[in-house]
């Protein structure tokens, strides 16, 4: 079954896709995966970041702080929204952008779609590796991802269009997921309880 692209907003031709989610869901590897599965070009504002700052966002938080990355991010979220048309996967705070989310709101709202990539601690853990590139959770990293995520996940399920769980599951099986529901019927889709809006 051919993929059906959604519709976009009408101010630009929009992504495809945009795939939102905490560290350690696999945001950028279904990126990949869904780009290969549908033919599609992939995006992904945390390299996005760091190609403008000329540095690794580890460094950036390390040389000119927090606000100085988070400018840097909204614009780059702001940018391919309005330029790219196939996969965006965004990087996992930028939700918390008051701008970005209106940004994404409108861009559901026309029709585009979010998916919310949902994930445990117990999965997202092997994954991240909590290591030095993921600076904001230095210390106790298994404490500070569920604090972030007990934060974010509200903003998530708000901005989302559709939730889909990676535990346990090869990014190539949620890319699966994601494509069968954009492939089914409307009237299907909207029934289905993986393309819920969260909390419905």
């Amino acid at each position: 079954m051919p993929f059906v692209r959604a519709p976009h907003p009408p101010t630009g031709p929009g992504p495809l896709l945009v795939l939102v989610g905490p560290p350690g869901a696999g945001k950028s590897t279904v990126a990949s995966a869904l780009g290969v599965r549908c033919g599609l070009a992939v995006r992904d504002t945390d390299s996005d970041v760091e190609r403008r700052a000329g540095k690794p966002i580890s460094a950036i938080f390390v040389d000119d702080g927090e606000p100085a990355f988070r400018a840097l991010e909204r614009a780059a979220v702001a940018d391919a929204l309005a330029e790219h048309d196939g996969v965006l996967a965004l990087g996992g705070g930028a939700v918390l952008d008051a701008t970005t989310q209106e940004l994404l709101a409108g861009y559901r709202d026309a029709g585009g779609t979010v998916v919310f990539l949902d994930v445990s601690l117990a999965h997202a853990a092997p994954r991240v590796g909590f290591n030095q590139s993921r600076p904001l959770l230095l210390g106790n990293p298994r404490a500070q991802w569920q604090a972030l995520m007990d934060a974010r996940r509200p903003v998530y399920e708000a901005v989302a269009s559709m939730r889909v769980s990676t535990d346990g599951l090869r990014p190539a099986a949620v890319a699966e997921l994601i494509h069968d529901q954009l492939t089914v019927a409307p009237e299907q889709r909207a029934s289905s309880p993986t393309n819920r809006r969260p909390g419905e």
